[in-house]
């Protein structure tokens, strides 16, 4: 199985965030797609705008037209992206994809180091950072890949599986 590394897709100008949807709900009916296609990213920043003299922060895209993909890169995958709506094709030299170097993920945030963990499926953890904080969930799912753990907690009285990196929480 060959290693995941992040790819750049170039988009029509404005159709970022539908081609995310898109390549994710290939993913979705895909299922072997999604051991192959871990991520799709539109990043995104906080800008701070002045309208009518009052501040606001919004965010914007960092790239418009570009959206990132953290992927195995091998004919299939490689077929599903291009050939969805909205894509133009992949960046690099020809019809070749060149994947991000370190140095280029570095300032977007990406981080490629695995976090170890001391929890497994069913444990009670505590997310200890992001919008979650100071909430408690018991594991019902964990993607090493995504490096993420999917818990339950609760939301307007119901349970929901909320999906939470695993740099931010510990076991109780």
């Amino acid at each position: 199985m060959a290693e995941a590394k992040w790819y750049v897709v170039h988009t029509y100008s404005g159709y970022e965030n539908k081609v995310k949807a898109n390549i994710e709900k290939t993913i979705e009916n895909n299922k072997h797609l999604a051991e192959q296609i871990l991520e799709v990213r539109v990043p995104l920043q906080d800008v701070v705008e002045l309208k009518n003299g009052a501040r606001r922060t919004v965010q914007k895209k960092m790239f418009p037209g570009y959206v990132l993909l953290n992927m195995e890169m091998n004919d299939d995958t490689w077929y599903v992206v291009r050939n969805t709506r909205g894509v133009t094709g992949f960046v690099g030299p020809g019809s070749k994809p060149v994947p991000l170097t370190e140095a280029e993920m570095k300032p977007l945030g990406i981080k490629t180091e695995n976090v170890s963990i001391d929890f497994v499926e069913g444990d009670s953890i505590a997310v200890v950072a992001g919008v979650w904080k100071d909430t408690v969930g018991v594991v019902q799912k964990l993607d090493y890949g995504k490096q993420t753990a999917t818990i339950n907690v609760e939301l307007f009285g119901r349970e929901t599986p909320v999906e939470i990196s695993f740099a931010e929480v510990r076991k109780l």
